[in-house]
């Protein structure tokens, strides 16, 4: 062979390597058909709420369709599962990041693992809980409602069983000594409706998704779990104001993929939903029910995750809760 030949072969192969790479670094037509975003709770609740305030500008920029589709089940593990099992690049999960940290503390017999199965893309917002009751319920503070607690039955409304509302529960009963029943639900707006029917009488639920209905009077809020006042109920204490130290809790909507999406994928979404939600308009929409605009980068998110993974099984651990 000769010489000119053998630089001839060279080039083909280095234009075929480069080739390789930028298919890698960037899938050509990604995405090709229409996407969608699982969220694995009942609609209603602050991830739905989420998904459809970006749904339609995800839309737009990507120049395919995107659906929301609501697959409740198992304290949000089951939408979860098939997110991490969907092979199709084209499949999202969005949900309560904590609570799907939360999980492997609590499910003995989960059928993913969301460390390995599954890849953050960005974070997008975070509602503190409100506790709030049925306005029936005399207590018009937490130290009433603890006391109201120890002289009678109180159902305390569970949008999950493992979720972060339910440990926050637990850590607000084991901080003051309140005494109530969890009634569990397949997703927040469940829990919601039953509150303001008088069905059950606490709850403590996203304020993105419970701010309406304490806003017309339909429940009754007595603390918010952040560690400031939130400007929009001003007069509202926190709870760690009233007799639960350092307390704080809330939900945390973050966008996930499958772990086998490629990078350039997961780059490029992350991108386009950190400026989505950082639009003055969906951020305006989201900041009038209590939410804030939080993003993070795919490695911050991983490492947010974790943190948040080992956090919550310390409370697991000692509160004793274990779900098949």
């Amino acid at each position: 062979m000769s010489k000119i030949e053998s630089l001839k072969r060279l080039g083909v192969l280095g234009a075929a390597l480069l080739s390789g790479l930028a298919c890698a670094q960037a899938p050509a037509a990604w995405p090709s058909r229409p996407l969608r975003i699982i969220v694995p709770y009942t609609p209603g609740g602050s991830s739905d709420i989420i998904a459809r305030a970006i749904s339609q500008p995800l839309s737009e920029a990507l120049k395919q369709n995107v659906i929301v589709e609501n697959k409740p089940g198992a304290s949000g593990n089951m939408g979860a599962d098939m997110v991490s099992k969907a092979n199709d690049g084209h499949t999202m999960l969005l949900c309560d990041v904590t609570a799907l940290a939360i999980s492997p503390s609590v499910y003995t017999k989960l059928p993913f693992d969301p460390t390995k199965d599954l890849r953050g893309v960005t974070m997008l917002a975070y509602s503190p809980h409100l506790l709030v009751v049925h306005p029936s319920v005399s207590a018009n503070n937490l130290k009433e409602l603890v006391a109201l607690s120890k002289t009678g039955k109180l159902d305390f409304a569970v949008t999950a069983m493992g979720s972060t509302a339910h440990l926050a529960g637990v850590a607000v009963a084991a901080a003051t000594g309140a005494k109530w029943e969890y009634i569990p639900y397949k997703g927040g707006s469940q829990a919601v409706t039953d509150t303001i029917a008088g069905q059950t009488q606490v709850l403590m639920n996203g304020m993105l998704a419970t701010l309406p209905f304490v806003q017309t009077g339909k429940l009754k809020v007595l603390g918010v779990s952040k560690a400031t006042r939130v400007p929009l109920l001003p007069n509202v204490p926190t709870i760690a104001e009233q007799g639960a130290p350092g307390f704080e809790s809330g939900t945390w909507q973050g966008m996930l993929m499958p772990a086998n999406t490629p990078p350039a994928v997961l780059a490029k979404l992350s991108a386009e939903l950190v400026r989505i939600i950082r639009s003055p308009e969906v951020r305006a929409r989201l900041s009038a029910q209590g939410a804030e605009v939080h993003t993070m980068s795919p490695a911050d998110f991983s490492t947010f995750f974790e943190r948040e993974r080992k956090n919550w099984a310390a409370v697991v651990t000692k509160a004793g809760i274990k779900l098949d």
